[in-house]
C-alpha cells in the first residue's frame, strides 16, 4: 500500500496592504531562507520664510535738476549710512535712481532694495527711517520669500525624517514577529509634494495693524524602504 501524503496549500489575501510586506528573496549557503520586510515611510516638514525684501523710495521734484539730485541725494546718502549702522552687507542692497521731467519742473525718484534675514533687524531699519525722514521717505511693505538654501534643506529634512520613520515602523514590526531586524536592501523616494500656506489672522487684528503675511511652506515625502529579517534563536544559536 502507498504511503500517504499530505499537502499544504497557502491562498494570499486579493488585497496586501502595500506599507507592509514581508516575502523570501533568496537562499544563503546554510539553504535557510532569507526574509524582506518592505515598508513606507512618510514625513512633513513646515517652514516659515526666511528672506525679507524691503523697498526704500524717496523722490524730489524742483525747477532745477541739480537741485532735485541734491534733495534726493541727502536722503539716499542717510538712508544707506543707516543701513550701513546696521550691518548691512553692500551684496544684499541695490540702487536705481530715475530722473524725468514733469511740466516745469525736474523730478527724481531714487529706490534701495534691500534683502534681509533677520527681521527684527528690518524692523529697527524701518522705524529709524520713519522717524528721522517722516513723510520725505516711503518705506515699502515688506516681501517675505524662501531662500534656495532653504528649500533644499526643508526637502532634505522631509526625505530624511520619512526614511527614519520607515526605519522606526520596521523596527517594531520586528519586535511584534520575534525577529531581528538586518541592513537595509533598498531605499527609495516615492513620491514629494510641496504646498504654501499663509499665516492665519484675525482680520480685524490685521486691518488695524497692516501686519505683512509671512508665508509658510510645507514639504512631503514618501519613501520605501526594505530591510533583510534575521530570526533571533537562530543569530543566539550562531
Amino acid at each position: 500500500m502507498a504511503s500517504p501524503c499530505r499537502a499544504f496549500a497557502a491562498v494570499l489575501p486579493a488585497e496586501v496592504d502595500r506599507g507592509l510586506e514581508v516575502r523570501p528573496v533568496g537562499r544563503d549557503r546554510a539553504s535557510h531562507r532569507l526574509r524582506e520586510l518592505q515598508v513606507t515611510g512618510t514625513a512633513e516638514v513646515c517652514c516659515p520664510a526666511d528672506r525679507a525684501s524691503l523697498r526704500v523710495g524717496v523722490s524730489s521734484s524742483k525747477e532745477s535738476l541739480s537741485e532735485a539730485t541734491s534733495s534726493v541725494s541727502r536722503r539716499l546718502e542717510y538712508i544707506l549710512q543707516a543701513l550701513r549702522q546696521h550691518s548691512i552687507r553692500e551684496e544684499d542692497t541695490s540702487v536705481r535712481r530715475f530722473v524725468h521731467r514733469h511740466a516745469e519742473q525736474y523730478c527724481m525718484d531714487a529706490e534701495v532694495k534691500v534683502t534681509f534675514s533677520d527681521f527684527e533687524k528690518m524692523e529697527r531699519v524701518c522705524s529709524v527711517l520713519l522717524e528721522k525722514l517722516d513723510k520725505s521717505v516711503c518705506v515699502g511693505t515688506p516681501q517675505f520669500y524662501h531662500s534656495a538654501e532653504c528649500l533644499s534643506q526643508m526637502r532634505q529634512r522631509a526625505c530624511v525624517s520619512a526614511v527614519e520613520n520607515a526605519q522606526q515602523k520596521a523596527g517594531k514590526v520586528c519586535q511584534l514577529l520575534g525577529q531581528s531586524l538586518g541592513s537595509p536592501l533598498n531605499v527609495k523616494e516615492e513620491e514629494t509634494k510641496e504646498w504654501r500656506t499663509e499665516e492665519e489672522e484675525d482680520e480685524g487684528r490685521r486691518q488695524r495693524f497692516h501686519f505683512p503675511h509671512v508665508p509658510t511652506i510645507t514639504a512631503s515625502s514618501q519613501v520605501s524602504a526594505s530591510f533583510s529579517l534575521r530570526d533571533r534563536s537562530r543569530k543566539k544559536l550562531s
